[in-house]
């Protein structure tokens, strides 16, 4: 595959049909795209407003990007800008209660899960969905990281510097979730499937509201439903491992739903952001000594993201046709550039 054939562009109401399939191929935890073309539409619609609107930003955007293939559309992702902007956004935090008895001697250290909404107005990003025979090429890494490119790019439109993502926990083909039936089902009388489809995703106040204010102790939970806190549902797997080389940390927060982690960090404290530079577009070739890089430009609208060559310069970049012509560059204008492979703290720390 050649890597300058990947393209990344906000989506439109014209890619239902595309946005319909990519639902279809989703399983049971994925959320954020319902399996239902009106509420694809609205979503679509919703996404080609956040892009194009001039108004300053409320939060209540949401955008919504394609990758495509040699033109065809093999996976997307998403940006809230806001959690929780219409109603509070719930979480579940993992805490360690101490009990003790001075008479017998004896402490114990209990497990417990908080309800909050600590993650309110956090950026949120979204329905990351990839084709299977994509996973192992480096289409995920343009597909997830250019969306912290649009942010940087477009700070204003950003009001927290904390982003989250919450990523599928565990449950069967039918869409069982052994903490959801632990949990969940006790106050929701609905399974699991049914819960996401009433709450439209990932807007868990109707469920939240319903949900003991009290701690749960996860040693008087099921051993599945303990088991399954904080774990991973397999499609969650490659998207999770993006974010935890980005530098985002999994341990504090999961979700209510079916407890997978929800993993949170700070823009500037990501590593694509990090080593983000701005160059300005000059004509000519890449040089022999560049290397793989997500370039980004464009306006919100016009936003395009791909992957190009790109030399050791602090100042200009000198991008190859192909991806000139993908992204529309022309001389002079303003890129956004992040390497393809990017060090993590550790791997700082050791040079």
């Amino acid at each position: 595959m050649n890597p300058t054939e990947l393209l990344l562009r906000p989506a439109t109401s014209a890619d239902l049909p595309a946005l319909e399939r990519i639902a279809a191929s989703s399983v049971h935890g994925i959320g954020s795209l319902p399996q239902d073309p009106t509420k694809l539409r609205r979503r679509l619609a919703h996404a080609e407003q956040s892009f194009q609107s001039e108004d300053v930003a409320s939060g209540e955007e949401s955008y919504l990007f394609l990758l495509e293939h040699a033109g065809r559309v093999i996976g997307c992702s998403g940006i809230a800008a806001s959690a929780g902007f219409h109603d509070r956004f719930y979480s579940y935090r993992n805490e360690f209660m101490v009990h003790g008895s001075r008479g017998l001697r004896v402490t114990r250290r209990m497990h417990t899960l908080h309800l909050c909404h600590d993650l309110t107005g956090s950026t949120l990003l979204t329905s990351f969905y990839i084709e299977p025979e994509y996973e192992s090429t480096v289409a995920p890494e343009l597909l997830s990281r250019a969306r912290l490119l649009f942010i940087r790019r477009f700070t204003d439109r950003f009001a927290g510097a904390r982003i989250a993502a919450e990523m599928p926990g565990v449950s069967d083909e039918q869409g069982h979730s052994p903490f959801w039936s632990a949990v969940g089902e006790r106050f929701f009388k609905m399974s699991y499937p049914q819960a996401e489809q009433v709450s439209e995703g990932r807007s868990k106040s109707l469920i939240a509201d319903l949900m003991p204010r009290t701690p749960i102790y996860v040693g008087l939970l099921p051993p599945q439903a303990q088991v399954s806190i904080g774990q991973l549902h397999p499609v969650g797997e490659l998207p999770f491992q993006i974010l935890f080389r980005e530098g985002f940390e999994t341990d504090t927060y999961v979700d209510v739903f079916d407890a997978g982690p929800t993993v949170v960090a700070h823009l500037d404290r990501l590593a694509t952001v990090r080593a983000a530079r701005r160059l300005t577009v000059t004509s000519g070739e890449a040089r022999p000594a560049a290397e793989w890089h997500l370039v980004a430009a464009g306006d919100r609208a016009s936003f395009r993201a791909t992957l190009g060559l790109v030399g050791p310069s602090t100042t200009t970049l000198q991008s190859g046709a192909e991806v000139a012509r993908r992204l529309g560059l022309r001389a002079g204008e303003e890129v956004d550039v992040a390497p393809l492979v990017v060090a993590t703290d550790d791997e700082e720390g050791a040079q």
